[in-house]
Formats: structure tokens, sequence, C-alpha cells
């Protein structure tokens, strides 16, 4: 590993704190293979990761994460690891061993720098170092997104712990607010650009954000989806959950929340909103029986509140007609994902969540009219998608019903996913089927004491289906 001595990096205070070891600055000029790298993460595998991720033109579009690959050698190390890996496979390289060794050592680099800029920031604090800090939480994310493609679980909540603290540590900053979505916006004011690096369209006045502000508010939305999924797995309440409400906009939504989870993985923010509530239920009622005092009556009203929101925003997204444009077509609107599609991602969630929500009240019943009738839903739904590939986006829904799916259903979730090829690209996917048929084999034993985050433990690791 790397030396983690703290003195080895270069510290600069507000908008030129880089957290950059000393000597990358005479190194910033790339070579030639590092190019091609960082061109190929742009446009393929960034796409591929985030198909709904296509921010406007007119705020920048991913031009941050191009920024932030020139300026910040952690993001480019981060950025590297995955580049070299996904490369290798795209080139269809016959040395994986040689390959594998390359993508091993950019690891253990990036996590050397990742280590001594972490030290530097728990020395002085992420008031001294926003925007470093931004910098070092969008490559955690980073880091953890490419371990977990490459089915290594053994890091992950490590990772997801270190990029919490981080994000809280971050709204803390801002003392100036309790709120926390005015906090959230009251650090995106701090990492703007200072006046005389601020940039705007020509002839108008809209300020382009500043690749800081870009990479929370894209970091901070995996931090809160990941940590969410990884409730339903660890059978917690979320750990961001008092944020939930305020970031996401409440149950009902309101037109601009902080975090809009539909622009980066297609998902509506009410949908996370509920599964988050329904993980924090499961943790109410595993402490209640641990203390012999749980209300059957406060758990089924609880679940009530729940069931009837998700269902009634179910419905209207079921019965709602996409908007088609008329007349002349904007081009900036031809880099917007179909709203048919981000709708059927949100379906396939919710009618996943409310099969969780079945287990969390009533108990592994596969049998149940109303389990059956949400697995079926979410097979449809998947069917009817124009890309297999956006199966990647639903992993967490497509095994949760996977694992309740009878006999005759198998099939159908075999199919979806020997289509994607190779399984090294489509990891998680392949992971979660290889948990279905794990369920499957044992569907006569063990019932009673069977939950989602049973089925998530595979070989003693906790899986993150992100």
């Amino acid at each position: 590993m790397p030396s983690s001595d703290a003195s080895t990096v270069w510290l600069y205070r507000g908008a030129d704190c880089t957290l950059t070891p000393k000597d990358s600055r005479q190194n910033i000029a790339f070579g030639r293979s590092d190019t091609i790298l960082l061109t190929f993460y742009l446009e393929h595998l960034l796409p591929f990761l985030f198909p709904f991720y296509r921010p406007s033109l007119l705020e920048g579009g991913r031009s941050w994460i191009f920024e932030m690959m020139i300026s910040s050698p952690v993001v480019r190390q981060a950025t590297l690891c995955q580049s070299s890996y996904f490369f290798s496979l795209a080139k269809g390289t016959a040395n994986r061993d040689a390959i594998w060794d390359e993508v091993l050592t950019q690891t253990t680099n990036a996590f050397g720098v990742l280590r001594q800029a972490l030290q530097v920031i728990d020395s002085s604090g992420v008031a001294d170092h926003l925007h470093g800090a931004v910098r070092v939480m969008a490559s955690i994310m980073q880091m953890q997104r490419f371990e977990i493609a490459v089915l290594s679980f053994h890091n992950w909540q490590t990772h997801l712990n270190a990029a919490l603290v981080l994000f809280k540590q971050l709204l803390d900053s801002a003392v100036e607010s309790r709120e926390p979505s005015s906090s959230f916006e009251a650090v995106m004011s701090r990492l703007g650009p200072s006046s005389s690096l601020s940039w705007s369209w020509p002839s108008q006045s809209d300020q382009v954000p500043s690749a800081e502000q870009a990479a929370f508010r894209f970091s901070s939305t995996l931090v809160i989806l990941d940590d969410t999924i990884a409730s339903t797995a660890r059978q917690e309440q979320p750990r961001l959950y008092e944020y939930h409400r305020s970031l996401l906009g409440g149950i009902e939504g309101i037109d601009n929340p902080p975090i809009n989870l539909e622009a980066v993985v297609g998902l509506k923010n009410w949908t996370l909103l509920q599964i988050g509530e329904i993980a924090a239920l499961e943790a109410w009622k595993r402490r209640c029986r641990t203390a012999g005092n749980l209300d059957v009556v406060e758990l089924v009203r609880r679940a009530t509140a729940i069931r009837e929101s998700l269902v009634a925003h179910l419905m209207r997204l079921e019965t709602e007609t996409p908007t088609i444009p008329t007349g002349n077509i904007n081009l900036l609107d031809m880099f917007t994902p179909p709203p048919s599609q981000c709708s059927l991602v949100s379906r396939v969630w919710a009618h996943a969540a409310l099969i969780y929500l079945s287990i969390v009240v009533s108990g592994w019943q596969p049998t149940s009219v109303d389990v059956r009738y949400h697995v079926s839903r979410v097979i449809e739904l998947l069917k009817r998608q124009k890309s297999p590939a956006l199966l990647r986006t639903m992993v967490w829904p497509f095994c949760v019903a996977g694992c309740l799916a009878d006999p005759a259903q198998e099939a159908h979730f075999r199919e979806m996913v020997e289509v994607l090829q190779p399984p090294s690209i489509f990891g998680t996917v392949h992971k979660a089927l290889e948990i279905m048929e794990d369920v499957w084999r044992k569907r006569a034993t063990d019932i009673t004491a069977r939950d989602i985050a049973t089925c998530f433990k595979v070989q003693g690791d906790l899986v993150l289906l992100v």
C-alpha cells in the first residue's frame, strides 16, 4: 500500500482545496493509455453504469466528471480502476491475469490516495476542506460501485460507512441551518465557483454548476440509495432516515427536492422513501420482539399507511400517459431518457417494495395472493423494457420478486439473466440469480425463519444489490 503519511498530501483551503499528493502537480499531463481509459469511461462506461444520468447540457452535462478527472488524483485513480477492468473486457483480452494484476495495483493506489485524504480531513475538519471532502466522497462511491460490479462484497460496508460519515459532516458544516434540505443547499452554495472562476453560457445569466456542486448532488443521491438498500439487508433503519423527507421531498413530494433520484437512477423519490419506511418498520418490529412488547395492532397500522401510499402512487403511475413532445424537437430533449422507461423502473421498485412490506408484516408467504400478484407484475414489467441491460438498474427489486417466485416462474428470471453476457459485466444481476437459485433449492425448508436479509447473505458475505 502507498504511504498513508498525511504530510504527503498537499492542502488548499476553500475552492482550492484539492487534497492532492505533492508530486502530482507535475504529472497532470496524461499518458496515452490514461487518456484512452478516461475517454472510455466518459463515452461508454458511465452511460452503461448510469443509463438514466443525462444531466442537461445547460447545466454542463457530464463535464464535471472530466474536470474532476483532470484536477483530482483521487477521482482520477478511482476512475482508472473501473476503466481498466471494463476496457479489458471490451477488448476481449486473452491475458486476463495480467490485466487483473494491473487493476489490483490501480485499486491499491486509489485506496492509498483516499486514505491520505481522509487523514487530512479528520485532522483539520471538513469545513476547511469542503471541496476536497466532496471529491473524496465521490471517489468512495466510485470505488464501492466498482467493487460491487466485480462481485467483491467484502469492503462495501466500510466504504459506505465512510461515505455516510463524510456526507453527514458536510451537512453539519452548514451550522447556520438545522434543516437537512437547507444545509444541503448551503453546502451547494459554498461549493459554487468563486466570481473569478464562474462561467455562464454566452448571452445567458444562468451559471453552470461547479464540478464539486455536480459531484456532491450526484454522490449524495448514490449515498442515500445505497444506505436505504443496505438497511434492507442489515434489517436496520437507514442511517440517513432522519434526512429522507427533507432531502427527498416527503412522501407526497415537492417540485424541486434537493435530491432527485430519477435524474440519476431513474427511480422516483417516493419509492425509495417508502422502502426506507419499510426498513425502519422492520427494525422497529425486531426491537419490540427482542424486548417482548411487540404491538401487532400498531405494526399493522404503520404497515397499512405505507401500503396505501405505495398503492396510490403506483396507481397514478400505471394510469398516466407519458407526455410525447409535439412540434419542433429541442436538441437538448434528445438527451433525456424516455418517460415510459423511467415510469417502468419506479413501478418495478414499487411492486417489489409491496412484496418486502408483506414479508415484514406477515412473514415469508410466497403463496399469498398479494405476493403472487406483485411477483407477476414485476415479471411482466421487466419483459416490457426496451433494453435488457436496464435490468442493472433494478437488481434489488428483481431479486426480491425472484426470491418469492413459484416454480413455474423461475424460467422467466433465468431467461432475463442469461441474455446479459458476459457475467463479469452484469455481475450483480447474475449474483441476484444466484441468490434466487439458492432460495428456490431451499423452498421447502426453513420457511418460517426466512426474510430478505437472510436471502442476501451469501457464503457469509452480506450482498448489496445496487
